[in-house]
Formats: structure tokens, sequence, C-alpha cells
């Protein structure tokens, strides 16, 4: 009997292990950060996903999700809320961690853009805790063609922070933000950065096909680059979710592919796509750790019911100063 105890123990102990530390967890939308000599991933999810790592490779989900309870604004201001918290951004900036995120559902650009904040991102840290700072960002249906999703932060060559962000309707803006990361700065200055041909007849419910998402801007040398999401996300087997690339000598742009078309005309050369082993693959960030760019981006999963993945490449640049991808970190 003591026996049998002992091996359900064991047996209990490996499943945990097994399923909480994954290379390839499922996740939507990661985005990423090194801080305090470990790896933490953020993403879409129920109050916002999380997951820490000591390697970039292997990854523990945290649960509960950031936001447990989820603050009282959500649902008053986007009331078709359900419970997920979308594609986050995460920087630190003087002492703090400073969390974007969005509040939205499915076809409709009545969203927000949130921000909260942290002192270490440690859970068993006792001065763990998130403060929440409400709206940034929002876009009402019938005043605004854009959508207040998919946020990004950028410091400009001159360390002034700009906010990338954008879904469908009429593409992916960029606007400056007050050095304390919680407004925008005043005079306004609101550029579009990229955008998709729509159909503007249809309804809010119907967005077109704009199909454009995304955002995530890095500065390398002497250029900005604009990394977008083009076509379907979030359907599984359905998805062809691709990333397409351009690059400006300003933050605000212009924006040009390899062949010289600007991203607010429909440009964006392709960087990755689906293959064999995931329908899709898209929403990707990227970081300059310890001198190796890495690649964080979710694709779906072929072998497993179209589930999004976590997928981590290595990038290397070309003599014309493009990224492209050398490896990816196989699961």
């Amino acid at each position: 009997m003591l026996q049998r105890f002992f091996f359900i123990i064991i047996l209990l102990s490996v499943l945990v292990n097994a399923c909480g530390q994954s290379k390839q967890i499922v996740i939507h939308d990661p985005v990423a950060i090194k801080a305090e000599g470990k790896y933490y991933i953020f993403g879409t999810g129920p109050g916002l996903e999380s997951a820490v790592s000591d390697d970039k490779e292997n990854w523990s989900k945290y649960s509960p999700g950031v936001f447990d309870p989820m603050p009282e604004w959500f649902k008053k201001e986007v009331p078709n809320f359900n419970g997920h918290v979308w594609a986050p951004d995460i920087v630190f900036h003087k002492g703090k961690y400073y969390l974007y995120y969005s509040v939205s559902s499915f076809g409709s650009n009545l969203s927000c853009i949130g921000v909260a904040t942290n002192t270490t991102l440690d859970k068993a840290n006792n001065d763990y805790k998130w403060e929440d700072h409400g709206v940034v960002i929002q876009s009402v249906p019938g005043r605004d063609n854009w959508n207040a999703i998919d946020p990004n932060i950028i410091f400009d060559e001159n360390n002034v922070p700009w906010l990338a962000f954008g879904s469908f309707w009429d593409g992916i803006k960029i606007v400056k933000l007050n050095e304390e990361l919680l407004t925008i700065a005043e005079p306004q200055e609101w550029n579009t950065i990229a955008a998709r041909e729509r159909d503007f007849g249809l309804d809010d419910s119907e967005p077109g096909n704009g199909m454009i998402e995304a955002p995530f801007i890095i500065m390398k040398d002497d250029y900005y680059y604009l990394f977008v999401s083009f076509d379907k996300c979030c359907r599984g087997s359905e998805s062809n979710y691709n990333v397409r690339i351009g690059r400006s000598k300003s933050v605000t742009g212009p924006y040009l592919d390899k062949e010289g078309v600007p991203m607010t005309q429909g440009g964006g050369t392709l960087f990755i796509e689906g293959d064999e082993n995931f329908y899709a693959i898209g929403h990707n960030s990227v970081y300059n750790f310890d001198g190796v760019y890495y690649m964080y981006s979710h694709g779906y999963d072929v072998n497993d019911r179209g589930k999004p993945k976590l997928l981590v490449h290595i990038l290397e640049w070309n003599d014309e100063g493009w990224p492209f991808i050398k490896n990816y970190i196989d699961k």
C-alpha cells in the first residue's frame, strides 16, 4: 500500500512537471522581457496569461492571470468583454515594469488599451503587485476608424516614448506618449504607419479585407523595423496569419518594404508564414537578449487541433540591413 502511495506521488509529480513546463506552450500573441535573471512571457488569455523561464526555452505558466480579479472598468467600457485580455506589451522604465494590454471583443472597434505597473515580475517577491492605471487610448465605433488594440511601446533615438497599435479598420497608428508612459502627450501627434485596403461600406461587425494588425517596432542601427501581421488569426486550421516587414529612418514613417512600397499602401515584405507544421504564424515580437535577436510568435499547430503554440526563432541580418530567420528553436 505504501509503495503504491509513493508511486502515485511520483507519477503526479511527473505529470505536473510535464504539463507545467514546456518549450512549446499554448499561448496567443506572446511578448517577452528579461527581468531579474529570468525571462517572462505575456500573452492573450483569461486575465492576461504569463509564463516564466530560466533559459528562454522551457516555460512554466503562471496561474491565475495578471488580473485576478478583473478591474471593474473592463466590463463598463466594453460590455461584450469576455474575460480574455488581449495582445500585451511590456517594457521596463525607471524602476517599473509597464504592462500594456487590450480590452475588446471580436468584430468591434469599441476597444481600450490600458496599462498596469509593477516593481517586480517575480510572484514570490513580497512586492509583487500590479497597479492598474486604466485607459490610455480608447476607440469608439462611429467616431474612430481605428481600433485600440495590440499595443507596442517603442522609444525613439531621443528616448521619446511612442505607442504603436491597431487592428483592421484603417490600419496601424502611432502616437506620442508622455514621459510617465500613462497618457498621450500634448499636443497630440498621431500618424498612420501601415494599412491595407478596406471596404468601409461594411459595418463594424465586418472589418472587411483590411486585415492588418499586431505592430511591433524595433530600432537597429539607422533604421526602425516595423513587423505586422496580415490576414486571419484565431481560426485554427482556417487561419492564414503571416508576418510582414518594412523599415524607416523615422519612428513615425514612412515604412517601406524591400521593394520600396509604403506600408501605408499595403506594402510589407513577407517574413514568415505557415508551413507543414503550422497552419499560420503571426503576432510576433522581437528582442535582443545578450547580443542575440529572438523572435517570439504563435503558430496554429497542424498536429494538435490548431492550438496556438509558442514559436521562438533566432534572427540575423544581411548585408543590406534586413533581418532574416536563422533557425527555429525546436520543441
